[in-house]
């Protein structure tokens, strides 16, 4: 059975994407023959979306993804890349960095204007060895709204008007500004990570109806909200910080309520997420093939409609929220 295919604008999509923070050496290192297999295993499992960024692991992710990328038919895959981060060789050592391992010495340098966006995407492209990118968003501008109105979009929109991408949007952990883009710029998608989950629904107040309203895809990224949708304990991330002891809690329950049901938290987590009509693509990050094979088992494996009934008795997802199955 091939996989589940979308529209992102005029761009025809699979429904699952291969984020590749974590080939970027998010938290821990991965080695290129890891990066290697894990891409691969993503590609013989039918995915044709590809999300990437300078941020992850400072260039590492793009020239990983775009050594394999280019090696296919280009109108066989998609790919989206970010804007907003300038990758500079810092004076003197690079301090060590907090989230990215095994990385090169450069460094992002915030650029929301114009013509930072037009160097972005000349270096990504020089980095990815490709002659084209298909999506373009502005990468996590919540300090920086009136700059990336007046100089990131700007950019993006004369990009796509003279056909060098195809559809351009934003990514961010965050919704509100996600909403205001909405409204101030005519947008094609959105990457939104960590704001729809079995712990978190709060695109669903504003983000989520605008879409709808609007035609804007969304392309749902921290699905397992850190890691701690895929393994609930003590010192679990959210929202790549330490999780707290009620979101531990939240999480424990949630897993307890799986376990009854004879099921799995990963794979309700994904399926609630993917439920959702605005949800175009759920793109999910994977630091070696066996992650790329059981994201996709998840993604596949039954769920009972008996859990996804009490989920909703229980009151443990907003009421507004569409599950698997109409339940």
């Amino acid at each position: 059975m091939g996989m589940k295919r979308s529209r992102l604008g005029s761009l025809d999509v699979t429904s699952i994407g291969l984020g590749s923070a974590p080939l970027g050496g998010l938290f821990t290192a991965v080695s290129d023959a890891d990066a290697l297999a894990t891409i691969e295993r993503a590609w013989s499992a039918g995915i044709r979306f590809y999300d990437t960024a300078p941020l992850y692991g400072f260039g590492l992710a793009e020239r990983r993804i775009g050594a394999f990328l280019r090696q296919q038919p280009r109108a066989s895959y998609v790919i989206s890349t970010k804007v907003g981060r300038l990758l500079r060789a810092p004076d003197g050592a690079a301090a060590e960095d907090a989230h990215y391992k095994g990385t090169s010495r450069e460094r992002p340098v915030f650029d929301f204007s114009h013509d930072g966006v037009m160097r972005s995407v000349e270096e990504s492209l020089t980095r990815l060895g490709l002659d084209r990118i298909d999506v373009l968003l502005v990468h996590d501008p919540d300090d920086h709204y009136d700059d990336a109105v007046a100089g990131a979009f700007r950019a993006l929109q004369r990009l796509r008007a003279d056909g060098t991408v195809k559809a351009i949007g934003a990514g961010m952990n965050q919704s509100e500004m996600l909403v205001r883009f909405a409204q101030a710029v005519p947008v094609d998608c959105f990457l939104l990570a960590g704001r729809y989950t079995l712990l978190d629904q709060g695109a669903l107040d504003a983000l989520f109806p605008v879409c709808r309203e609007k035609n804007i895809g969304i392309l749902l990224g921290g699905i397992y909200n850190s890691g701690i949708l895929a393994n609930p304990h003590p010192g679990a991330k959210f929202n790549y910080q330490d999780a707290d002891a009620a979101l531990i809690a939240r999480a424990l329950e949630l897993d307890e309520l799986c376990r009854k049901h004879g099921t799995e938290l990963k794979a309700a987590a994904l399926q609630f997420c993917m439920a959702h009509p605005a949800v175009t693509i759920a793109v999910l990050g994977a630091r070696n093939a066996a992650e790329v094979s059981d994201n996709i088992t998840m993604s596949e494996k039954t769920v009972p409609q008996a859990f996804w009934q009490e989920l909703r008795a229980r009151k443990l997802v907003d009421a507004r929220a569409p599950l698997p199955g109409g339940a």
